[in-house]
């Protein structure tokens, strides 16, 4: 790792999105409606699934753990970003940047195999709707949530393990708003490749495959809701569908945008500006776009809070 002479990094510095005081006053005040916006959402789907027996079926068992994900995606960085805004010095220990670079991997991977297995239920409904309930089990959907867990602690830990074993020495500002590894990337003075070859081949396992099933998915159904007669059966299954690539796109073209490109180390400042679209502003849409305008979820809500 390096001689024993040299002296290890103990803290870095974040930059954030803004050095300007009273810009970064007017940032708070935006990302921390986000965040409240994004808990009170998620835990929101998170409560109403629980509770309520209509919504006990595949694609909301799916949801609630979606809307877990998202909201350990945004608390692993988000509070920590807020707590900047109002303070001169922007640090963040060693250690306090492996557990925040841990648990936003894992919940942003996990977040990426769900968007493909709910891409999967809805093409099973869609395109094999008698098969559904035989095919779309308890067991089946237990497990395919368990495998995106499974693989978002395991690409964590890939990309965790190889960014973190390199030697940091000297400089320690990271221009970024939280610890992400090709930002870190940019810090060692160590050859990358080996760490960057990790981080493009994780991004093979978690973004594209889950893409090329999304793909699958929506071509499938795409070809199946053409062949549909009645005009309020294509619209019902665009609107459930719809939504979902609406969160697809942002959330993929973003995250491949910064992980699946050669040489982190050239990554630039407008990059971290780029990572609030999947870090911050898609945990926050998806309960909105995904089940709150929902007509089950309405009913839900208003049979738990209320008339």
């Amino acid at each position: 790792m390096g001689k024993e002479n040299q002296t290890y990094l103990t803290e870095f510095i974040l930059l954030g999105l803004s050095s300007d005081p009273q810009t970064q006053i007017l940032l708070f005040v935006v990302f921390l409606i986000i965040y409240l916006l994004t808990a009170l959402g998620n835990l929101l789907i998170i409560i109403l699934i629980n509770v309520d027996s209509r919504l006990h079926t595949p694609m909301y068992f799916f949801l609630k753990n979606l809307s877990l994900a998202d909201l350990c995606f945004s608390t692993s960085i988000v509070p920590q970003m807020l707590f900047h805004f109002l303070v001169m010095r922007k640090t963040i220990s060693f250690a306090g940047c492996s557990i925040q670079m841990f648990f936003f991997l894992v919940s942003g991977a996990t977040e990426s195999s769900l968007l493909a297995v709910m891409s999967y239920d809805r093409y099973v409904a869609v395109c094999k709707p008698l098969h559904y309930s035989t095919t779309m089990t308890q067991r089946v959907c237990i497990q395919l949530a368990t495998v995106s867990w499974a693989s978002g602690a395991f690409v964590s830990l890939v990309d965790t393990t190889f960014t973190l074993c390199l030697p940091y020495q000297g400089q320690n500002v990271i221009n970024h708003y939280f610890c992400e590894p090709p930002a870190l990337l940019k810090l060692t003075s160590a050859d990358t490749n080996k760490a960057e070859m990790a981080l493009f081949s994780m991004g093979v396992v978690i973004l594209l495959a889950p893409v090329s099933l999304i793909l699958f998915s929506y071509w499938n159904i795409l070809s199946t809701v053409m062949q549909i007669q009645s005009g309020e059966g294509r619209f019902k299954v665009f609107s459930t569908c719809g939504s979902h690539l609406i969160v697809v796109v942002f959330f993929y073209g973003s995250t491949i945008f910064t992980y699946m490109r050669p040489n982190a180390k050239k990554m630039s400042g407008r990059d971290k500006v780029i990572s609030v679209f999947y870090s911050i502003i898609t945990p926050m849409m998806n309960p909105y776009i995904y089940s709150l305008r929902n007509k089950d979820v309405k009913e839900a809500f208003r049979k738990v809070f209320g008339r």
